[in-house]
């Protein structure tokens, strides 16, 4: 059953959100070495429940925070979207190492994101 994996805070002013999260709940959170200015989040040990997530601006796609939920087949998962009245936002974007991803909206048009892990993913 596919779970949710990622979380996204939206953010305008990067450097005073990641200081805001650091501060507040001691995350760690470091700039991603990828083609974009995007901070990984650590919210606590690998043993312990609960996500990571990032923090990016969004450039206006959304506000507020995103949850990513990860599949097997992401174009299966696209079609089940649709079949149910969503739909999928954008294209399918590679990112490098980590795999395949896109944002979808639901029903009542809340944002989610789905991604398929695929090392070999390039962009």
């Amino acid at each position: 059953m596919p779970r949710p994996t990622h979380f996204e805070i939206n953010a305008k002013d990067l450097a005073k959100v990641t200081a805001f999260y650091r501060s507040v709940f001691d995350w760690k959170i470091e700039k991603w070495d990828g083609p974009m200015d995007y901070w990984l989040v650590g919210t606590g040990e690998d043993s312990s429940r609960g996500i990571d997530g990032a923090i990016f601006n969004s450039e206006g796609l959304f506000m507020g925070t995103v949850n990513t939920v990860e599949v097997p087949n992401l174009e299966a998962y696209i079609a089940r979207v649709q079949a149910n009245g969503g739909q999928p936002i954008g294209d399918i974007q590679a990112i490098p190492g980590i795999g395949r991803f896109t944002y979808c909206k639901d029903v009542e048009g809340n944002l989610f994101g789905l991604m398929e892990n695929e090392p070999g993913a390039q962009s």
